[in-house]
């Protein structure tokens, strides 16, 4: 970095993940999925959730050597604040009539109280897809509020509010290439 630091830089307290980790915790994460899937007869279904994950799922795609698809859900709990809602919004959907003919992947960027991942692995179960697995980039089981593990975790971070790499305060500090703590006065004033 230069002299002048960026302020989307400036408005983290500190690194929690580097970009150094997060390419190791992506390399880990691309071989446990390979070795869950590789001999599976079934067509796997990478499902991307939008906004905060897209950078994280680009990063494990470019590691695995299956043959995969891509799909996208928008699903959301937080809004503009820093706590989940509790209530899951879906504001674009998975619309497939092949469910049952496929292994689905679900891509999180993060796992907080567990209620969006639960809720909509519930769904997708309920739709009657063959499978149903998740993969978070981070996870914080701090805060669960429901009985919720994933299945692929990267890292296990405390209850800290978090930027970066995907993951945003008010859809900003998306592009970070870390994720980093926000300093509190950015988001309680």
């Amino acid at each position: 970095m230069n002299n002048q630091t960026p302020a989307l830089y400036a408005d983290c307290a500190y690194t929690l993940v580097t970009q150094e980790e997060i390419s190791a915790i992506c390399d880990r994460l691309a071989a446990e999925i390979q070795a869950t899937y590789e001999n599976s007869t079934r067509r796997l279904v990478m499902v991307v959730i939008l906004k905060g994950s897209m950078p994280f799922a680009a990063e494990l795609m470019k590691r695995l050597t299956l043959p995969l698809e891509l799909e996208f859900m928008k699903v959301s709990s937080y809004g503009a604040g820093t706590k989940t809602s509790g209530e899951i919004k879906i504001s674009l959907d998975l619309k497939r009539d092949d469910l049952q003919d496929i292994d689905l992947l679900v891509v999180e960027d993060i796992v907080d109280s567990g209620r969006t991942l639960s809720r909509l692995t519930t769904l997708l179960k309920n739709r009657n897809a063959n499978s149903v697995r998740t993969c978070t980039l981070l996870d914080k089981p701090s805060r669960r509020e429901v009985d919720f593990v994933p299945d692929f975790c990267g890292a296990t971070i405390p209850d800290e509010f978090v930027v970066g790499f995907g993951l945003d305060y008010d859809e900003k500090y998306r592009n970070l290439p870390f994720v980093g703590v926000l300093r509190r006065e950015v988001y309680e004033n």
